[in-house]
C-alpha cells in the first residue's frame, strides 16, 4: 500500500477513531493530538503493512499503542467518578454559567439523556484496568471481533475474551449499584437531575420513554440491559451529536476535576 492510499482511506474510519480515543482518554484534546500521531505513524511505516489484517485494525493498533503509552503513567479513576465530580460542579457557579449558555446559545447544547448515558460511560469505563477498558471499547462499541482485537493489542484471543468477560461483568456492577435507570434503587439520579436543570420544562419521563433500556429495565437480564446501554453509544458520535458541544464541556471538567483529585490522593 501507498501513502496516497492511506490518505485515501483513512479519513473513512477517521471520526471512528477520534471518538474511540476520546472515550479512552476522557480529553478532546488527546484525543486530536493521537489522531493526528497515528496518521504521521502510520504513513511512516506503511511499508510495513502487510495486508495480514484490515488497514482499519492496523491503523487502529498504531493508535491504541499510542494511547496506552500516554495512559499508563495516569491513575485511574475511581467507580465514583460521578459523585466526585457532581459535588464539584454544584459549588463551581462559573462551570454552570458557561454550560447553560452553551444550552442556549449552540446547536449542539441540547441535554438528552442518552448522550448522558454514554457519558457516565466514558467517565465510570476509566475505573477500569487499561487493557479491560480497551478490549470492551473495540469489542462493545466499535464492533471489533476477538480476532481483530487480538491484533490490535497484541493479545491471545483467550486473552482478549478474559478480558471482555471481566470488564463486562465490572461494568454491569457498577451500574447495577449506581444506576437509577436500571435499577430503581440506583443512588445516582443525575441523568434525571441535569435533564431538569437544562430542561425545566420537560418532565425526565417524556426522555426515559425513548430509551429503550429504560423502558425495558424490568424486563431484561443483566447482559441484555448493558447491550442496550452499548447501542447508545454505538448509535452517538461524541463530537457530532445534538449534544456535542456541552456534553464535551462537562466531561473535560470531569476530566480537570480527576486531575487534582488523583493529585490529591497520593
Amino acid at each position: 500500500m501507498s501513502t496516497d492510499e492511506l490518505s485515501i482511506q483513512f479519513p473513512t474510519f477517521q471520526r471512528e477513531l477520534k471518538s474511540f480515543l476520546l472515550r479512552l482518554t476522557a480529553s478532546v484534546q488527546d484525543a486530536e493530538d493521537i489522531v493526528q500521531e497515528t496518521y504521521l505513524k502510520a504513513q511512516s511505516k506503511i511499508d510495513s503493512f502487510r495486508g495480514d489484517s484490515s488497514l482499519k485494525t492496523w491503523v487502529f493498533s498504531i493508535a491504541s499503542n499510542l494511547a496506552k503509552d500516554l495512559l499508563r503513567s495516569q491513575k485511574r479513576w475511581p467507580e465514583t467518578v460521578t459523585d466526585i465530580c457532581r459535588e464539584e460542579t454544584l459549588q463551581n457557579k462559573g462551570f454552570l454559567q458557561e454550560a447553560m449558555h452553551i444550552r442556549q446559545t449552540s446547536p449542539q447544547g441540547n441535554f438528552e439523556i442518552r448522550e448522558h448515558i454514554a457519558f457516565c460511560f466514558t467517565c465510570i469505563a476509566k475505573s477500569l484496568p487499561l487493557e479491560g477498558h480497551l478490549v470492551i471499547l473495540l469489542k462493545e462499541v466499535y464492533d471489533f471481533k476477538v480476532k481483530e482485537i487480538a491484533q490490535i493489542l497484541q493479545l491471545s484471543e483467550a486473552m482478549v475474551k478474559y478480558h471482555l468477560h471481566v470488564s463486562r461483568k465490572k461494568m454491569m456492577d457498577i451500574f447495577d449499584q449506581r444506576c437509577s435507570l436500571i435499577n430503581k434503587q440506583g443512588i445516582c439520579h443525575q441523568c434525571t437531575e441535569l435533564n431538569g436543570i437544562f430542561n425545566p420544562k420537560q418532565e425526565a419521563q417524556e426522555e426515559l420513554v425513548k430509551i429503550e433500556m429504560a423502558r425495558e429495565a424490568d424486563r431484561r437480564n443483566r447482559d441484555d440491559l448493558f447491550d442496550l446501554r452499548m447501542n447508545i453509544l454505538q448509535e452517538l458520535d461524541p463530537f457530532e451529536s445534538g449534544a456535542a458541544k456541552l456534553q464535551l464541556h462537562h466531561l473535560e471538567h470531569n476530566r480537570q476535576v480527576m486531575e487534582k483529585y488523583l493529585q490529591n490522593i497520593d
